[in-house]
């Protein structure tokens, strides 16, 4: 299969792995070598409620015997994606009341930003230096890294970059302002937090020229944080909510959300402002609505925080320079780009799945499956440390 895989598959790098999958539950993947490897890294937070969770895929199963896809989204009504946008909203504070349903975070972005600009009417868009929001080209044109953007410009126009955290930077931010558009917590860049009610100055910031706040959740979203959504931490609502990843709990999703008076907008002048042939599968909106039961119904939230305060007692060596994050969003300093990808290969030798972050590669990744146990934590803190220890 690996012979195939290099052949025929399109490749995003020179050095995939190419580790092949015989199945996956729970926090393990089990190879086709006979072993099973922990997951520290849930397909980059994308497997909320670990691998082949039972309440996912009886969702999948009953939703498959009824029926697939029927029609272009929004001209049915169907069951399930109904019923996920009002889950939705009855979990999300006001004015967050409808959601478009589409097939990705990246194309969730793409569909924010042109929300925004119809709703203002305006075309200027304010970003953040070192954010990512996905490879679409819209969400490529405000991700903040230019080594991954050079070669596919030109790309969008009027985009103003600006710093995370850095108050003088708002300012920037006009009348002429359709939007800005920021990571809650910036994810590619290593996790970082905002400091000192940030949050709560850009969204005054935003109110008092009259632009869209739009928070890219697509990481921190589905209680990663201990949280539903990571702003909920910070005092704010957004004016547009981006979510995907672990809202499908290991099938492609992603949604915007907003009230229904910006929404609307997409409706009208010209019809079809948004259209998605797949977005709001029924399928798909399934298991993504058994995902959030999932998280809404159990503990799991409640407890995030005692399992990020394990795994920050137990990863303390001379080797971690520190460890970014909330929750289980970690990102553990290792020095160098090289040492933390030779870390990450050793510790796949030994049986535990980690990666790195996208733009600083000296950051090692933790997001592991919200369902990890605390036995698992420190079954997997333990390969790390011997790891570090050179063992």
């Amino acid at each position: 299969m690996q012979n195939d895989f290099f052949t025929y598959q399109a490749q995003t790098t020179q050095f995939a792995a190419g580790f092949e999958v015989e199945k996956a539950e729970g926090s393990y993947i089990y190879g086709t070598d006979g072993r099973k490897y922990l997951d520290f890294v849930a397909g980059v937070s994308a497997n909320t409620l670990g691998h082949s969770h039972p309440r996912i895929v009886e969702a999948i199963k009953t939703q498959a015997e009824k029926y697939l896809h029927v029609m272009v989204y929004g001209e049915y009504a169907q069951e399930m994606p109904v019923k996920l946008c009002r889950l939705l909203a009855e979990a999300t504070p006001d004015p967050l009341e409808v959601t478009y349903l589409v097939n990705s975070g990246a194309e969730a972005i793409d569909g924010s930003l042109k929300l925004a600009k119809r709703y203002t009417g305006r075309e200027e868009i304010v970003s953040f230096k070192n954010s990512y929001h996905g490879n679409t080209h819209g969400a490529l044109s405000v991700s903040g890294n230019e080594y991954h953007k050079r070669e596919f410009r030109p790309l969008l126009p009027l985009i103003t970059f600006i710093g995370f955290n850095e108050e003088k930077d708002l300012q920037r931010i006009t009348e002429k302002t359709a939007c800005v558009i920021l990571e809650t917590i910036q994810g590619a860049a290593g996790f970082l937090m905002p400091e000192h009610d940030y949050l709560k100055r850009l969204k005054k910031r935003c109110e008092e020229v009259g632009a869209l706040l739009i928070l890219d959740e697509i990481q921190p979203g589905f209680g990663r944080t201990g949280k539903l959504f990571a702003f909920e931490h910070f005092g704010i609502v957004p004016d547009i909510l981006v979510m995907g990843k672990g809202m499908g709990g290991g099938v492609p999703v992603g949604a915007f959300m907003s009230s229904r008076k910006i929404m609307e907008t997409l409706s009208h002048s010209p019809k079809l402002g948004h259209i998605t042939t797949f977005g709001g599968n029924p399928l798909i909106a399934a298991a993504s609505h058994a995902t959030l039961k999932e998280v809404l119904d159990s503990s799991l939230m409640d407890e995030i925080e005692e399992k990020e305060k394990l795994f920050r007692e137990l990863l303390v060596h001379p080797k971690i320079k520190n460890i970014n994050g909330k929750g289980l969003m970690l990102a553990v300093n290792l020095g160098t780009p090289e040492y933390t990808l030779n870390v990450a290969k050793r510790c796949m030798e030994k049986g535990l799945i980690v990666f790195w972050q996208l733009y600083r590669n000296e950051y090692m990744r933790i997001s592991p499956p919200l369902t990890l146990s605390k036995a698992e934590i420190r079954e997997g803190c333990a390969i790390i440390l011997n790891v570090l220890n050179g063992e």
